[in-house]
């Protein structure tokens, strides 16, 4: 059957955008079932994270055999940005799944930046701008990047989907340390930390 993988993540544009970011694990046997997120905009936060998992892991829609909680990091060092996490697994007591935890540096728009080639088809061969494509996990503000290529357009997860499945996530994966990461927890490995939950 495979592995089955739910993720946890803020908002919005990352439910929409992670599921056409990972579906070429779907030939490998990792199936990213969920993307879960806070309801109502709310942050998230370790007490949301749990939430959210234990809502998922007593859906009866079929147990996760992993979580992967993904954090935007706006700009703090990713350490910082995890480190209150690092409690959440020994908070899911019933909840037979291993918790992993990933980060996108600023936002997951830059991982975006990192398939330069893709994104300007996307913009119809417009230019990028001055963002280092080639160092897309240090360009700060990457959704304001996006907005002003997008002109009179509204950015919105809608957008941020059709711009998602217009990329290569191998490509994304060589260029972007963060999403190296992300992709290794959502695999199995994990940069940060791999803690699992009893």
């Amino acid at each position: 059957m495979g592995k089955q993988v739910t993720i946890i993540a803020s908002g919005e544009t990352e439910r929409r955008a992670l599921p056409h970011l990972v579906s070429h694990l779907r030939s490998q046997g990792i199936y990213v079932t969920e993307v879960r997120i806070p309801p109502r905009n709310r942050a998230l936060n370790v007490g949301m994270a749990e939430s959210l998992i234990r809502a998922a892991w007593h859906s009866g829609l079929g147990s996760p055999d992993k979580f992967v909680v993904l954090v935007d990091t706006d700009g703090k060092s990713p350490e910082e940005t995890l480190a209150p996490f690092q409690n959440l697994p020994g908070r899911l007591h019933g909840v037979g799944a291993t918790t992993l935890f990933a980060y996108s540096q600023w936002h997951l728009e830059a991982w975006y930046f990192a398939d330069a080639a893709n994104l300007r088809t996307y913009f119809r061969g417009r230019a990028l701008g001055s963002v280092d494509t080639s160092r897309p996990d240090e360009i700060e503000n990457p959704k304001l990047h996006l907005k002003n290529l997008l002109d009179n357009r509204v950015y919105t997860a809608l957008v941020s989907e059709e711009i998602a499945r217009t990329l290569d996530a191998r490509t994304i994966a060589q260029r972007s340390p963060s999403f190296q990461g992300f992709m290794d927890a959502v695999m199995n490995g994990n940069l940060t930390k791999d803690t699992g939950s009893a």
